[in-house]
Formats: structure tokens, C-alpha cells, sequence
């Protein structure tokens, strides 16, 4: 039977540490530890402002909580999570845990999501950096992201209709689609295998540089330039693009490039220019 407590404020050190089962509403937490080791925890309306507050817990439910910048390192080692309309500003947050579901969040937090197993994230806005660093097995809905550096190493992902502003992003990324997304910001997609974009807008200087099977399938490019740097790629874009620099190989099509550069000679990839492609498209 579940231990279920209310309106209390705990400020020791691991005060329910081991709990099997324990239903908290409106609690509040400003000691170390408190919910370590925990069987099932089950948190609605709480405040946690301390460090390490949930670790190797087997089933967590979060309901309207907050989690403020005192609770670094949030939520370590912990499975069968699921987070609805909660504020997680605790840097390091969700690391290493596996089969987390999250929904109508606000996330501000450095390292959020590192080796994260089994996420599915929607309608949700998040801020920081390195987002989701080596997660895996990711299902990503109607995220609208700021910061540097997400998604890096990720694998085996899909991310739909969602938007970022950030640099550098999903950098050595491997099995990864986009549908309907908007990014925006220099350097996307380097070193990455098996990524592709579905009707995406891509924004920013030296995008998809060293990838391997890249695909691209109506997408606009827009404000892009040295595009594909070295990379094996098959595109179908929808606008102009700035320019392309040495892709090794595949088919790039586009109704317009401002730019062909080739000075390396393993350039191989064709560029195909067709002002065909602007006919029909949806965003005419």
C-alpha cells in the first residue's frame, strides 16, 4: 500500500530513501537524496529544490511539479517515467534513465536527456545545451527547442513538427528522420549516417557536412551556403539554395543554386538544376 503524503516539507538527508511505494502532493524538497532508491513515486504539485532528488527509482509518475536549479542532477538511473505539465529547470536532468515519456513541459536545463533510452517528448519547449546527448530509441513531437548542440550521437530517432534555433546540432547523429521541421542555425547534421529530412525548412551557414546517406525529400534550404561538404547525399529541394560545396555523392536536385563549387576531386555527386521543382509545391 502506498505511503501517501501531503503538504510536508522535507529538509533532511534521504528522508523517504527506499520507499516502496509513496504518493506525494503539494510536498516540498529542500534536502539531499530525498527519493532515492524508491520503488514506485508518484509526485503531483511538489517542489523539489535540492540536489539528486529522484535516483533509481522503478516507476515515476510527475504531475505539476517543478524542479528548480538546486536539483541538479534530477531524475539519474530511473525507469517507467512519465512527466506531464511540470517545469524542469535542474541541470543534468533525465540521465541514463530508460522508457520516459514526457508531455507538456517546460525544460530549461544544461545536459538534459544524456543516454536517455526510450523517450518519447511532445508539445513541449526546451532550452539548453546538448539536449538529448547519445539518446536512443526517440519519438520527438511538437518540440520547440533553443540552445547548442542537441541531439548529438542520438540514434534510431524520429522528430516531427518541431522547431529549433541552435548550432551544431545533431552532429554524429545515426537513423534519424525529421518531418515537418524548421532549424535554424549553423553547422546542422555533420558527420551523421542514415539522416533525413521530409518537407523541413533548414536555415544557416555549412549544413550536412560529412554525412553518410543523407536524404533529403522537399525541403527548402534557405540562407544556406557551402551546403554537403563531402557527403553522400540525394536531395530534392524546393527553393534556391546558396551554394554547395564538394558533396562526394548522390543526385542533388534544386530549381535554383547560386553556386556549384568543385576543387575536390572525389566531388562526385550530381547537382541537377530544374526550375521544375517550385511547381506545385505546397509553400508557393
Amino acid at each position: 500500500m502506498a505511503v501517501k503524503i501531503e503538504n510536508k516539507t522535507f529538509d533532511g538527508y534521504r528522508d523517504l530513501f527506499g520507499t516502496e511505494y509513496v504518493a506525494l502532493t503539494d510536498c516540498t524538497f529542500d534536502g539531499e537524496e530525498a527519493l532515492k532508491e524508491c520503488g514506485v513515486v508518484e509526485a503531483k504539485g511538489c517542489t523539489f529544490d535540492s540536489p539528486f532528488p529522484v535516483w533509481h527509482g522503478r516507476v515515476v509518475t510527475l504531475d505539476n511539479c517543478t524542479f528548480t536549479q538546486k536539483s541538479r542532477d534530477a531524475l539519474w538511473y530511473s525507469q517507467n517515467i512519465n512527466i506531464i505539465f511540470s517545469k524542469l529547470n535542474a541541470p543534468r536532468a533525465v540521465r541514463e534513465c530508460t522508457n520516459i515519456v514526457m508531455r507538456d513541459l517546460d525544460i530549461s536545463s544544461l545536459e538534459f536527456g544524456w543516454e536517455a533510452k526510450g523517450v518519447r517528448l511532445t508539445d513541449s519547449k526546451a532550452a539548453g545545451e546538448y539536449f538529448m546527448m547519445r539518446a536512443k530509441n526517440l519519438a520527438v513531437r511538437r518540440l520547440d527547442f533553443k540552445g547548442k548542440g542537441c541531439f548529438r550521437y542520438i540514434k534510431d530517432a524520429i522528430i516531427m513538427d518541431s522547431t529549433f534555433v541552435t548550432d551544431s546540432a545533431l552532429w554524429h547523429s545515426e537513423d534519424v528522420t525529421l518531418e515537418n521541421c524548421v532549424l535554424v542555425g549553423e553547422k546542422l547534421g555533420w558527420y551523421s549516417k542514415n539522416l533525413a529530412f521530409k518537407n523541413c525548412t533548414i536555415i544557416g551557414s555549412k549544413p550536412l557536412c560529412y554525412c553518410k546517406n543523407l536524404k533529403l525529400t522537399d525541403c527548402v534550404m534557405q540562407d544556406t551556403d557551402m551546403a554537403f561538404e563531402r557527403s553522400e547525399v540525394y536531395a530534392v529541394l524546393r527553393g534556391k539554395i546558396d551554394s554547395i560545396l564538394n558533396p562526394t555523392k548522390g543526385v542533388i536536385k534544386a530549381p535554383e543554386v547560386g553556386k556549384i563549387i568543385r576543387d575536390d576531386p572525389y566531388a562526385k555527386c550530381k547537382v541537377l538544376v530544374d526550375p521544375n521543382l517550385l511547381r506545385g509545391y505546397r509553400n508557393d
